[in-house]
């Protein structure tokens, strides 16, 4: 008899803003505001993807920019984090990373500093109603110029301890190179936030290779890549980097063709740190619990095994070292406890 895995403490740090909004929340806003869903966002939902070329990746972005449109107003912004954390709590997380741009919203709210401000004061609201500690990740644009990156990080190093904990790099990692955005990690790093960019999932072993080198990454958003390299993978490993893996994505996108292809297993068992997230839920479907039943259903991981993997999302978070504490103590106990009636289908 298994143990449920949404009474298993853990960290979610893998997740994209709008991304992370409820399908549900989605068509009652489109409706409010006015905003056409194409049948994708719609009646097909969730869509049918697949990334691994230019005109896919341009189709998820084009979904994407859609679906971020019905977040028109600050009751919009509220709403979808509150949301987001009370999936979070369903799924047992108690701390939650989530990742946004605010530029991607700034000429609807009076620029990028007022934008971060309404997402701050949204997120602790939600923290407050759902007792989810929340972090934001202000993240950049791999396709936009690196000077706008860097603008990012000023904004994001200026509420560095006022709920933003990381900087991170998104968008297709094809188009722009680690190294352009060097300086705007400096600036974040001196303001004592954790490194955290896309690596290694469209590309592979030298993009997750060039974030440790040219980023010091603390983690990495995916980085399905470094099992290319043995060296690399032992590197990751032996210095500790998380791996943000997110299967249902990967395989949404098509980075692999079946879910049993993604390298979870692999990189568990060569001692690299793994914290598993859902990405986009919104467009792939599946969310947090139920990457860990990937694990537990397709990889075969065991209690002991997940529970390992929930307290490497804990110790590669952001989290307040008194909320680590506490989650890795309900760790240990879910693990202790028996299994309980009906928990096999957790």
């Amino acid at each position: 008899m298994a143990r449920p895995i949404s009474r298993l403490p853990k960290a979610h740090l893998h997740q994209h803003f709008t991304g992370s909004m409820r399908h549900s929340t989605l068509v009652e806003l489109a409706e409010r505001y006015g905003v056409h869903l194409p049948h994708a966002l719609a009646a097909e939902w969730p869509p049918r993807l697949r990334a691994t070329d230019e005109r896919g990746w341009f189709r998820f972005q084009r979904l994407y920019d859609i679906a971020r449109s019905v977040l028109s107003t600050p009751e919009a912004m509220y709403r979808l984090l509150r949301e987001a954390a009370e999936d979070d709590r369903a799924a047992g997380s108690g701390w939650l990373e989530i990742q946004v741009d605010p530029s991607g919203y700034a000429s609807r709210f009076d620029g990028l500093t007022s934008t971060l401000e309404l997402i701050l004061d949204a997120a602790g609201a939600a923290e407050r109603e759902t007792g989810v500690g929340i972090g934001i990740m202000v993240a950049a644009n791999r396709t936009k110029h690196p000077l706008d990156a860097k603008a990012l990080a000023r904004l994001a190093a200026q509420y560095a301890g006022r709920g933003v904990v990381s900087f991170g790099l998104n968008n297709d990692e094809r188009r722009g190179r680690a190294l352009d955005f060097e300086g705007a990690f400096r600036i974040a790093r001196r303001a004592g936030l954790l490194s955290a960019p896309h690596g290694g999932e469209l590309l592979g072993a030298r993009s997750v290779r060039e974030c440790l080198d040219d980023l010091a990454a603390d983690r990495v958003g995916h980085g399905v890549g470094a099992t290319e390299d043995p060296y690399l993978l032992e590197r990751v490993a032996t210095q500790g980097v998380t791996l943000e893996l997110c299967p249902s994505s990967n395989v949404a996108l098509g980075v692999y063709s079946e879910i049993g292809h993604v390298p979870l297993r692999r990189l568990f068992d060569a001692g690299a740190p793994i914290a598993l997230g859902a990405d986009d839920p919104l467009l792939f479907g599946p969310r947090l619990a139920e990457q860990y039943r990937i694990a537990r259903e397709v990889f075969g991981f065991t209690d002991e095994e997940l529970a390992e993997l929930a307290r490497m999302s804990v110790r590669g978070s952001a989290a307040p070292e008194a909320l680590k504490k506490e989650l890795l103590a309900g760790i240990d106990a879910w693990l202790a406890a028996p299994p309980g009636e009906g928990a096999a289908g957790e």
